[in-house]
């Protein structure tokens, strides 16, 4: 099942609706129901509402713009690719490298919920002289075939990467755009990524239930899949997804270590090795080629099994001026105690 939420393009206030896409048809859900609603009910009630949905209400997917597939709860973003940190290694300070410690754990950063675009929508950067995307495939949290009622309302803790895998609902594809300047400097003070990549990120085209992806898992349950980037129509970067360091299992169970996963969060793999990213290519290639994107670029991504998610890059948007640390001075003072 592909599940979606979208517009009327042709409609001068547009309601969004929620609900399936059905070869080059959409259909909402029945009595009102809603993607988060879904998701907290799991695969049961998307199947149960899938059952029962009219065909008469259905509207061609080229009459609709699509939107974001949900509204994240959380966007947990990792790091799971050994080729990505290779080549983003040599790119801040030359020296191509896997440090020890990233083998010992998947880590991941968290990202900004509300500033989501969908299918299409254009990225408005900041003022950055490297801006690039990350090619990445997202699984989204849900409740697990069964669950008791009320279960998903406080999502689940301490996970095994057995009982993770019941709660991924689904799949769709992930842009992680990416200042890189931003990002470098910020990352020196030992904190982030944040300004350098919080000002957007895509989702889309839509959510594809992970009953539809078994076919593709392998011995180890990995899922091997395709990704591919196209920046202007040319190729860019191409990878499986099988080269994960980590399964998404694992990604959700370390995610609910001593915190919580709940229905609607998204989980990024982060991004996809060779060129899944222009910053990767930069630390091979000892220069910034290929060149950084541009106002009026394109961006395609392409997955299997999933879909197609593309958006243009728009204006820099200058943001106000803030002045920098006031520095000491002097001797700092101490209240008197």
């Amino acid at each position: 099942m592909r599940i979606a939420r979208w517009i009327d393009a042709a409609s001068p206030v547009p309601e969004p609706s929620e609900g399936f896409v059905v070869g080059d048809r959409v259909i909402p859900f029945p009595d009102g129901q809603t993607v988060a609603g879904i998701l907290a009910g799991g695969t049961d009630a998307a199947h149960a509402a899938f059952a029962r949905v009219q065909g008469d209400t259905s509207t061609p997917l080229a009459a609709v713009r699509l939107l974001a597939p949900l509204v994240p709860a959380s966007v947990r973003d990792f790091v799971a690719f050994e080729e990505h940190v290779e080549g983003i290694s040599a790119s801040v300070d030359g020296k191509s490298e896997v440090v020890p410690e990233w083998y010992e754990a998947p880590t991941f950063y968290f990202t900004n919920p509300h500033t989501i675009l969908g299918p299409g929508e254009p990225v408005a950067p900041p003022v950055t002289e490297r801006l690039d995307f990350e090619l990445e495939i997202a699984v989204v949290v849900g409740a697990s075939t069964g669950s008791a009622a009320g279960e998903s309302a406080t999502g689940w803790s301490n996970l095994t990467a057995a009982d993770a895998a019941s709660r991924i609902f689904g799949y769709t594809i992930m842009n992680d755009w990416s200042a890189r300047d931003i990002q470098s400097r910020e990352m020196k003070v030992r904190l982030g990524p944040a300004k350098g990549k919080d000002f957007a990120t895509s989702l889309g085209p839509w959510i594809v239930t992970a009953d539809e992806f078994e076919q593709y898992l392998d011995a180890d349950g990995f899922l091997a899949i395709r990704a591919e980037v196209r920046v202007n129509g040319e190729l860019v970067g191409e990878d499986l997804v099988s080269n994960m360091g980590w399964s998404f299992p694992e990604l959700v169970a370390y995610a609910s270590r001593n915190s919580r996963v709940v229905p609607g969060d998204v989980l990024g793999s982060g991004t996809v090795g060779n060129g899944g990213c222009l910053g990767e290519l930069w630390g091979r290639n000892g220069s910034l080629t290929p060149l950084p994107l541009a106002p009026g670029d394109e961006v395609v991504m392409t997955v299997e099994g999933i879909g197609e998610l593309a958006a243009m890059v728009g204006d820099h948007i200058v943001a106000p001026p803030l002045p920098a640390a006031r520095r000491r001075s002097r001797a700092r003072q101490r209240p008197d105690r």
